[in-house]
């Protein structure tokens, strides 16, 4: 492989030649051979967004000149179209502060600015010039929050809102089909299969609105603080400035930290928005439950709902499918657990002015947002959208059902009501010969107060 010479303060490197990053780039490479897991996209995304926001802020104020400005600005813009994805190699297991991404992110802008340059006399430099008035410090988690804000307003908010209708739908289509209602896995009194559905679409409207909630506390930039929030070496006016670009920039609303001391050293930001996104999982765990659960079948379980039969499910046992879709996100949903657990044991080493666990929280937060919007769009694709009721199934559970006999209770009392439900599971009779037998009721009296239809709402 051809190689070129590159250096910093502690000496030359060799760096392949068809590589657009400088030293301290290959230095980490060299040094943290550690692991398969690169810095996720988005936060690459963000840092060019970063680096554009400060070359027009440095500008404006005559701190960069206008061609290093418009080459910079051009490098990331570059950058933006995801074409050069490939010169950003560095791991997530790196230095805390994520130095090397930060470093990474300037050198590679410089190449590309002075590629654009090289006719001239003008020289970008990675630190003086695209890292002016910043430090990895600051410039980590601002695009920490950038990304996360991106991601979950871009991706994962759709997705939602995209459940929310079709459970709607749902409801609506089956508002009028009784089921057995089912609590500690145990028959339970009927409810329309209608407000079964209610329950989950309650779920993402609620987690839905504690991820917008949580997410207005990531909206604050730590950009500004450089080293350890005092913001040596930036304008008194540069976080205020870099957040009104940003927001220009991105479409998307950013405000500066109102203290820098806090943002470098703090993420309880993001451990509460992850909370957020941890609860939507919780939810999402549980209904994926639910649904392989009444799917279970299709002879031997409770086949209430049927799902599509996306793939076959047995390499030896013809005919078989299984609930995939519901697994798959149950998986994605025990990630997204243990994800918050390491999110919130990094969050927690913020020694003196700075956390140095940036990265890994960074790729735990914005790999459960990737995880979680695609699994949200695989589900509803591949299974939410294809359920579909054995209304006779139903009906046959509900009138096969004990707990019918709870209608009784305030005309017969609970333990005479007890009692019938009792004999009628001895004896695999139905409740109204129990009834009839124990000499509690007529048969008329039984028919006009066990009605499943009128046991789905409060009393009239």
């Amino acid at each position: 492989m051809e190689m070129r010479i590159e250096r910093d303060t502690l000496g030359e490197v060799k760096v392949p030649q068809n590589r657009f990053w400088g030293a301290q780039t290959q230095r980490s490479l060299e040094n943290f051979k550690i692991g398969e897991e690169k810095m996720p996209r988005p936060l690459i995304y963000a840092f060019a967004e970063l680096k554009k926001a400060a070359a027009i802020v440095n500008a404006g104020n005559e701190d960069l000149a206008t061609e290093k400005k418009e080459a910079v600005v051009a490098a990331c813009e570059q950058i933006l179209t995801g074409q050069f994805d490939e010169h950003f190699p560095i791991v997530v297991w790196q230095t805390g502060s994520g130095t090397q991404s930060n470093m990474n992110m300037n050198e590679v802008i410089a190449y590309m600015a002075n590629e654009q340059l090289q006719h001239t006399n003008i020289k970008v430099h990675p630190n003086d010039d695209v890292n002016r008035s910043q430090s990895s410090n600051d410039t980590f988690p601002t695009a920490m929050h950038i990304a996360t804000v991106h991601e979950t307003e871009k991706n994962l908010f759709p997705a939602i809102q995209t459940w929310i209708k079709t459970l709607t739908l749902l409801e609506d289509k089956f508002k009028d089909v009784m089921k057995v209602g089912r609590t500690h896995l145990q028959d339970a009194t009927p409810l329309t299969f209608g407000q079964e559905v209610s329950a989950w679409k309650e779920m993402l409207k609620k987690s839905n609105k504690m991820i917008r909630e949580s997410l207005e506390y990531v909206r604050e930039l730590a950009i500004g603080g450089t080293a350890v929030g005092t913001g040596l070496n930036s304008p008194a006016s540069f976080g205020e400035e870099m957040a009104k670009q940003l927001t220009i920039q991105t479409g998307r609303t950013f405000i500066h930290s109102n203290n820098f001391f806090h943002a470098l050293t703090s993420h309880d930001q993001l451990v509460h928005f992850h909370g957020a996104v941890k609860a939507l999982a919780a939810d999402l765990f549980k209904i994926a439950n639910d649904i392989r659960l009444l799917a279970s079948g299709p002879r031997s379980g409770i086949a209430e709902i049927t799902i599509p039969a996306n793939e076959p499910g047995s390499s030896i046992m013809p005919g078989k499918v299984n609930p995939t879709q519901s697994e798959a996100m149950t998986m994605v949903a025990s990630q997204i657990f243990g994800n918050d657990a390491t999110i919130s044991f990094a969050a927690s080493q913020g020694h003196y002015q700075l956390n140095v666990f940036k990265p890994v929280i960074a790729y735990n937060v914005l790999q459960s947002i990737r995880l979680l919007t695609d699994g949200l769009v695989s589900f509803h694709d591949r299974c939410l959208v294809g359920i579909e009721v054995d209304r006779g199934k139903m009906t046959e559970n509900v009138e096969r059902s004990l707990m019918l006999v709870t209608a009784l209770n305030s005309h017969i009392g609970y333990e005479n009501a007890a009692k019938i439900a009792k004999k009628a599971f001895a004896e695999k009779s139905t409740l109204k010969e129990a009834a009839l037998n124990l000499g509690l009721l007529t048969s008329t009296e039984f028919d006009t107060l066990v009605k499943p239809e009128e046991m789905i709402h409060p009393r009239k």
